[in-house]
């Protein structure tokens, strides 16, 4: 295809003398190139400005090129980038502390953790310790169906989607899924070769769908009834994007493994798998690994995140403003209604509704946000989100709506 990716004329500009996209085509043609963006504000290649309610997919929590992340990396780029996982650096060592720190405050036990460089790295080193957890033969992982874990082939088995699985028969075996929200069906799936259960305690890329108090603690608790490991995926909902640190604290829950990516770098690539104590002493040297587990560059973002994170009690923040959007978009006409936590929400539309068409639309208005399935919009704005830009997004949510 010649140019197709792109419709911007400065793009075009570009990519002059381009015989084809120099892409390999897993996204699709972008309707926008953005070159530039500064807390909830986005500029493409031709100046014009948007609002981003999208983040990323709920990676830039603190807004674009946020001055503490953007000094933090440039100073660490100054001092060390990168050494072996053979020798430690100070700047992961401490930022693994501060993340178990997190979850203890949270609720959460005593743990350790291992960086990586995306959430589906972080869900595959987790499937990976659940089954050395269990050992041959007790090797299976339940999941549900509804779920997103990642696009790596163990990832994406975990994941409850199967037209997502088609492209790639046969999937990896050891893999289960049950309906999202049914503790009984769980129970039934859970026989002796189960090793771990995998959920998300909100299903971002299934619909904005939160799983209920009742049914998170039900799950927890079969866990321990039958020894397997309890696993959350925090990648979309943790540090501070549902109104609380992690999703896990509105259920009080403890669970034995989660997986963080997206917005604890703020934009910079990473990942971690955080485990008990206990369930992470069954992984010995040479049982997984990363060249750039716990650089210190992408380790700084993070440790910069945590730290203006707390200074401005983001976890409040999301509450709150989530509520006012939550509150605003909820009496709008053509909104069915408006699930989530936080500023992790979705609008449903109902049946019927082309929530891609109206996508669309509100771009050409000027607001990034995305269609999770055919009748749901997904938002996810910064939490440093102003309320005069959350009512410019909301005017025209109800303009294109209308």
């Amino acid at each position: 295809m010649t140019h197709e990716f792109v419709k911007s004329p400065a793009a075009e500009a570009i990519l002059k003398g381009q015989e084809y996209c120099p892409f390999i085509p897993v996204f699709g043609p972008p309707a926008v190139m953005f070159e530039r963006g500064a807390g909830t504000e986005l500029w493409d290649t031709d100046g014009k400005r948007y609002l981003d309610f999208l983040c990323g997919i709920a990676v830039t929590s603190l807004g674009h090129c946020h001055p503490a992340v953007t000094e933090a990396i440039s100073r660490q780029a100054e001092t060390l980038l990168h050494v072996s996982n053979f020798f430690a650096n100070p700047v992961a060592t401490q930022t693994a502390v501060m993340i178990n720190d997190l979850v203890v405050e949270a609720g959460g036990s005593h743990g350790q953790v291992f960086f990586c460089n995306s959430g589906a790295e972080a869900n595959e080193a987790a499937l990976k310790l659940a089954r050395k957890f269990g050992g041959r033969g007790r090797h299976v992982v339940v999941s549900a169906l509804g779920s997103f874990h990642g696009r790596t082939l163990a990832a994406l088995a975990a994941t409850g989607q199967p037209a997502k699985h088609e492209p790639f028969q046969p999937m990896p075996d050891g893999f289960r899924h049950v309906e999202y929200g049914d503790l009984s069906a769980l129970q039934t799936a859970l026989d002796p070769t189960v090793a771990a259960v995998l959920l998300e305690t909100v299903q971002g890329e299934g619909g904005v769908i939160p799983a209920s108090v009742e049914y998170l603690r039900g799950v927890q608790a079969v866990c321990r009834e039958r020894g397997i490991l309890f696993m959350l995926d925090e990648v979309q909902t943790g540090f501070a994007r549902t109104g609380k640190w992690f999703g896990f604290q509105h259920a009080k829950l403890d669970p034995d493994v989660l997986t963080f990516a997206k917005a604890m770098g703020n934009g910079m690539p990473v990942g971690a798998l955080w485990a008990k104590k206990e369930v992470a002493a069954v992984f010995a040297p040479g049982d997984h690994g990363s060249t750039y587990s716990g650089t210190a560059l992408a380790t700084a973002a993070v440790q910069a995140v945590i730290t203006e994170m707390k200074r401005i009690d983001a976890p409040a923040l999301a509450h709150t403003k989530g509520k006012y959007l939550y509150d605003a978009l909820s009496v709008l006409p053509k909104v069915q209604s408006v699930r989530g936590q936080g500023l992790l929400l979705g609008l449903e539309l109902g049946a019927g509704a082309d929530a891609k068409s109206f996508v669309n639309t509100m771009l050409q208005r000027g607001l990034v946000v995305n269609p999770v399935n055919a009748t749901t919009i997904r938002l996810a704005p910064p939490i440093t989100v102003s309320t005069a830009h959350m009512d410019e997004a909301i005017s025209i949510i109800t303009e294109v709506l209308s």
